[in-house]
């Protein structure tokens, strides 16, 4: 009987419909799961016929893998792939392959690559985004972790993925160790950052305009026609054009609370820890916090007031500044997220292909937008690049929507109808272009009552001062100074 080419541990969603896909693309697969009775259940109905091998232990699967074996781990992240990688190791030979295809927070992933490479054996952690519809037909694979197993997978991973409108494969080699997952962590911030700014500007359509689900389902699918073009946009224009069996708007009876499974608070949390203004994607975690607390809301409903004005201007106008408010802050959003990769591949020794990322964004994935062709130009033309708003298409984009950027938030401060992370995007926009922000005060007061110190404007940078502001407090000053 002939070897599989790859094995898959774990049949829920994801990890069925990515084994589809692999024997679909003409590989053979083993599977297994911890519940057996779900290996035979698959093997008898959707994997019926195919070329898929059903497997009900770890040494059985071991035993059906072509050399060099690689296994990949579609279990919930955490204690259950170490739990499955103390498993497999045992069943394995020098040079063969563990993957984690789950959403494992990055510190895990280079922990686990430094412990299977010092058994011989390599590991990839990989980042697959697309949900049930993307590992069927096609996801974007984010890769990462021992390269030398790079070789091995490729094949198989670009071949299995989406496809970009040049044909070319949405997956590339990210990086070592804990690279892959981390770019998928800041994906699914970036996902968490667009999908707060949609509903905020839906929310300012309902309230403050008074559309209807009708009229806001034509204007996403407007927009989805032009530069704000994203899979975003277009389930957005799906689900508000979207009538249960009775008729009713299927989005009008969904209670608004909102959950999440942690990776958007991962990448704020990174942020902080790597010390980047990831603003947007911040308060696009604690907007979701926020909806949680449902109960508080409806009785603070009753108790707090606010402004009850009404929107007088020209509608069709205003929808055309949201469109550009929203554009203008999508571009905040990426910055933001290419900024932190930029400080965690200098942390971690990462050598990151920004370019490359944009591209394996371009097709498959939650995110994937015509958008991301635009950040591949910017990274091709600037390897560089600091910032994505000093790229000229970015900047001169940004300065044409500005002034309606500006007009909505102030709108929407105005009828009391909030906006966290597009106000908060506009806000970080206008900090880094400010030449002088008001930290020289804050540092005075740091210093005031901490002796922490400052530099001074007329000095050499890293030559600190303190100074005695109460007349009391002497000359020593804090040990330690970091801006």
């Amino acid at each position: 009987m002939a070897k599989a080419d790859i094995g898959v541990v774990g049949l829920a969603v994801m990890g069925e419909n990515l084994i589809l896909n692999m024997e679909s693309k003409g590989f053979t697969v083993a599977c297994f799961n911890r519940t057996v009775s779900k290996v035979d259940n698959f093997i008898k109905g959707r994997a019926k016929g195919k070329n898929i091998i059903g497997c009900h232990s770890i040494e059985e699967l071991a035993e059906n893998l072509a050399k060099p074996r690689k296994v990949m781990l579609m279990v919930k992240a955490g204690a259950a792939v170490d739990a499955f990688i103390e498993k497999i190791l045992p069943h394995l030979e020098d040079g063969d392959i563990i993957i984690d295809g789950g959403n494992s927070h990055f510190p895990d992933t280079i922990r686990r690559t430094e412990l299977v490479e010092s058994k011989g054996k390599l590991y990839i952690g990989t980042g697959v985004s697309g949900g049930e519809e993307g590992a069927l037909l096609g996801p974007s694979i984010m890769p990462g972790g021992s390269p030398k197993a790079w070789e091995s997978v490729k094949p198989i991973f670009q071949k299995i993925c989406a496809q970009n409108d040049d044909g070319e494969p949405c997956c590339d080699w990210v990086g070592e160790n804990g690279a892959g997952h981390f770019v998928k962590m800041v994906h699914n911030g970036i996902e968490y950052g667009d999908m707060q700014m949609i509903c905020e500007t839906y929310q300012i359509m309902k309230e403050g305009l008074g559309l209807t689900n009708e009229e806001m389902h034509e204007v996403f699918s407007e927009w989805n026609a032009g530069e704000l073009d994203s899979y975003l946009i277009e389930i957005t224009r799906d689900i508000l054009g979207c009538k249960d069996e009775d008729g009713n708007a299927v989005i009008d009876l969904i209670l608004d609370t909102a959950g999440q499974k942690g990776t958007g608070k991962w990448t704020a949390i990174e942020a902080l820890n790597l010390g980047q203004p990831l603003t947007l994607i911040g308060e696009a975690v604690f907007a979701r916090c926020l909806s949680a607390l449902k109960e508080e809301r409806v009785a603070a409903s009753k108790i707090l007031s606010g402004p009850r004005a009404e929107f007088t201007g020209d509608k069709d106008t205003f929808i055309d500044d949201l469109r550009q408010a929203l554009y203008a802050s999508k571009i905040v959003s990426y910055a933001q997220g290419y900024q932190l990769m930029r400080a965690a591949a200098a942390e971690h020794k990462w050598n990151l292909n920004y370019g490359g990322i944009a591209l394996m964004w371009r097709g498959g994935c939650i995110i994937r937008s015509v958008f991301l062709g635009k950040i591949k130009e910017a990274f091709d033309t600037n390897p560089k690049l600091t910032n994505l708003l000093l790229d000229p298409f970015f900047k001169d984009a940004v300065e044409k929507a500005q002034a309606a950027w500006r007009r909505v938030v102030t709108t929407a401060v105005e009828m009391g109808v909030p906006m966290p992370a597009i106000s908060a995007a506009l806000a970080y926009y206008d900090g880094y272009r400010s030449e002088r922000l008001p930290a020289n005060l804050l540092q005075a007061q740091r210093d005031y009552f901490g002796a922490h110190t400052y530099e001074r404007v007329d000095k050499p940078r890293g030559e600190v001062f303190h100074t005695n502001w109460t007349g009391r407090g002497g000359s020593t000053a804090a040990s330690t100074y970091i801006a």
